[in-house]
């Protein structure tokens, strides 16, 4: 039987796109705004693009913190991917302005010190052994990167206990992070060909 997944519509971009990408992977997926949905969904797909505080100030209007907070609580799978990722962090600081995260995360998201920016096309990633999501797929294999941002102290993330899958442009980065329930990638799984849809496929496998 397919896994139930709800893609969130919180008013951010790369719906349509995430919802391909999963159903692809053999779930079947709702896009939508209801918070019920979302809280009784096999998993739940936290997208996101664009700029930390927009999405937050989309999540707060939509009252859906409570509910992916409780989600990851009791054990039930929720995936953010890219801006999505970062606000389950506890700030993001852009153009001088803090706004605060979900705060589900240890850290904040800040500009990469990088000499180009955004950061955009492939990039390959370190995950560590036990990695969930990157099971069965080769070291070397490349994910595709759009963001200027990025959590650049990986090291806390790992002494909070969870896996952490890091990248490098211009400094090291989060790529990716595992910690029960809690999954994220700062990559777009779906942009990333075979590769994204295999990531998909060991996350549906958590379900």
């Amino acid at each position: 039987m397919a896994r139930r997944v709800v893609v969130l519509d919180y008013g951010s971009g790369n719906l349509r796109s995430a919802e391909r990408a999963v159903a692809r992977a053999g779930a079947e997926v709702t896009v939508t705004d209801d918070l019920a949905a979302a809280a009784s969904a096999d998993g739940l797909v936290v997208p996101g693009v664009g700029a930390f505080a927009a999405c937050m100030a989309g999540i707060e209007a939509l009252g859906a913190g409570p509910v992916i907070a409780e989600r990851v609580a009791a054990g039930r799978p929720v995936l953010g991917i890219c801006v999505g990722m970062q606000i389950l962090f506890g700030h993001g600081e852009e153009h001088g302005v803090v706004t605060k995260g979900l705060g589900l995360l240890p850290g904040g998201v800040r500009r990469l010190p990088a000499r180009r920016l955004p950061h955009m096309g492939w990039n390959t990633v370190r995950p560590p052994a036990g990695s969930t999501l990157f099971a069965g797929l080769p070291a070397d294999t490349r994910f595709y990167f759009v963001h200027s941002y990025g959590v650049t102290e990986p090291a806390a993330l790992a002494e909070a206990g969870a896996t952490v899958t890091t990248a490098h442009h211009g400094t090291d980065f989060v790529a990716a992070v595992e910690r029960g329930a809690l999954s994220a990638a700062q990559f777009h799984p779906e942009k990333s060909a075979d590769a994204g849809a295999a990531l998909l496929r060991n996350w549906l496998g958590t379900l």
